[in-house]
């Protein structure tokens, strides 16, 4: 059940990028990060209620930092998903395992001091090899799919962004589970978060002119976000050893597949042989490198979409 509940977390964050695709022609990011803010608030206080989880928290200052990395990391997916294919856009923002592989193997030579006892650092090859590989991935991609023009590739930029940042944000929301804020509570602050940061850059941009109905557009991409990350929640829950948690870990990236497919179906995307290429090697660097995390930290949370 937990490998089928990682699915339909999957589709649903998918099925998500549809909406705010269709979404970003009649709003810009900041409006569509506000609006999922709101939405995402009203479920999750409803969900905390029934839970019994209290919202009240020890730590603002966390909350406010995670928010604000989750914010930016928001912000800069819905820009790309409203100005690059969908797939391109949903796996440049998957690349985020990677993105954690990369600062743990920086960290590690940054923590590093000569010393008799310890030479040199740990080679950590397989690490390394992965972030490689990710990144060879991004440049297959990107390369056939972003145009000459600035705006492409301005936006194949903030994706890859996008997918950093939320390498930031996860391992923020690591340190507040390990010293015991439920989740409910996180993502709940992180709606906060979106709502006020989104209402303030819509101020500085500007709002686009209601479109009426075309609005309704707005509703699923909050409704199927909270119940992407739920899902998401549910399958870790029910994973019961390691090799489940790493089974239900990988099968996050069965969203790439259903971005895809909506990419081509819904949305005419032509993606070339290079470009699957590209696809498939930061798939498989973002497994490995979940699978390395898995067995360096053991025990992390979800990560989010």
């Amino acid at each position: 059940m937990q490998a089928l509940w990682m699915v339909l977390a999957a589709f649903l964050f998918a099925s998500m990028g549809v909406c705010v695709k269709i979404a970003s022609g009649y709003f810009n990011a900041a409006e569509l990060v506000f609006y999922r803010g709101l939405i995402s608030i009203a479920l999750m206080w409803t969900l905390a209620r029934s839970q019994g989880v209290r919202l009240g928290t020890q730590y603002p200052g966390m909350h406010a930092w995670r928010s604000l990395i989750g914010v930016v990391s928001l912000g800069a997916w819905f820009y790309a998903i409203g100005h690059l294919p969908l797939a391109t856009a949903m796996t440049l923002n998957y690349m985020s395992s990677v993105w954690i592989a990369a600062f743990f193997v920086g960290g590690a030579l940054l923590a590093w001091r000569p010393s008799a006892a310890n030479p040199r650092p740990a080679l950590q090859g397989p690490l390394v090899l992965t972030v490689l590989a990710g990144f060879v991935g991004v440049v297959l991609m990107l390369r056939p799919t972003i145009g000459q023009t600035q705006e492409q590739i301005f936006a194949g930029l903030v994706g890859l962004m996008s997918g950093m940042t939320a390498a930031f944000a996860y391992m923020q929301v690591v340190a507040l589970s390990r010293i015991g804020e439920p989740e409910t509570r996180t993502v709940f602050y992180f709606a906060v978060g979106s709502a006020v940061a989104g209402g303030a850059a819509m101020a500085v941009a500007g709002a686009s002119a209601w479109p009426g109905w075309p609005a309704l557009w707005l509703l699923p991409i909050g409704i199927l976000a909270s119940g992407g990350q739920l899902c998401m929640t549910k399958a870790y829950a029910s994973a019961r050893t390691q090799r489940g948690t790493l089974v239900v870990a990988n099968l996050q990236y069965s969203g790439i597949v259903f971005a895809s497919l909506y990419s081509v179906l819904l949305f005419g995307d032509h993606i070339p042989p290079i470009g699957w290429i590209g696809m498939v090697l930061i798939v498989g660097s973002g497994i490995v490198a979940t699978i390395l995390r898995a067995r360096a930290a053991p025990g992390t949370p979800a990560e989010e979409h």
